[in-house]
């Protein structure tokens, strides 16, 4: 949100984004803007306008829990178990997009570099030291990205997401996924 915005204006942007956070928990990706806008009290253009797309609402909504993650990762980097630093990390991803409805999607690939996802460039960055040091300790293949990893945990995500226990399966396919992720010794 811009810092020019008049008074109303800012008052608009935190009552859509409160609502908006609402109705993601609620309903996921799929939210209705229009919902989001009757319940806000405002105009669907009013919503269109602080959000373009769908996705610069579920960037939005999603801010602080990136902001956490990339908080988390730098946490664990530089700790002695490389392996478990970035598992630790990549199980915490995991469990935020499955409790946070809309967060896996908001981190999904969605077209090429100039639609850049600021959500996945955030945790992409934040997470590369953690991929990189597992990699230098051999845990870890080498030609393994976080952009991998994300894709791989939102798939998980997504195709888990209507399980009568999603984050049971989720944490489920999640350590299978991990027990082919080190190199074979």
């Amino acid at each position: 949100m811009s810092d020019g915005l008049r008074a109303d204006a800012r008052r608009n942007y935190a009552r859509i984004l409160a609502v908006a956070e609402e109705e993601v928990a609620a309903h996921g990706s799929g939210a209705s803007l229009e919902q989001i806008a009757r319940t806000a009290n405002v105009g669907s253009a009013t919503v269109r306008r602080h959000f373009p797309t769908r996705r610069a609402l579920l960037e939005a909504v999603s801010a602080k829990r990136i902001a956490a993650l990339c908080a988390r990762a730098v946490e664990l980097t530089g700790e002695d178990d490389s392996r478990k630093a970035l598992l630790t990390w990549l199980d915490e991803v995991v469990t935020y997009c499955v409790s946070a409805r809309g967060l896996a999607a908001a981190l999904a690939y969605d077209g090429p570099p100039e639609h850049e996802n600021s959500c996945s460039a955030a945790i992409e960055e934040a997470g590369d030291p953690l991929v990189r040091q597992a990699a230098r300790d051999g845990v870890v293949s080498p030609d393994v990205t976080v952009a991998d990893l994300i894709t791989l945990i939102v798939g998980i995500v997504l195709a888990t997401e209507r399980y009568p226990d999603p984050a049971a399966q989720a944490d489920r396919l999640f350590r299978l996924a991990v027990a082919g992720l080190s190199p074979r010794t």
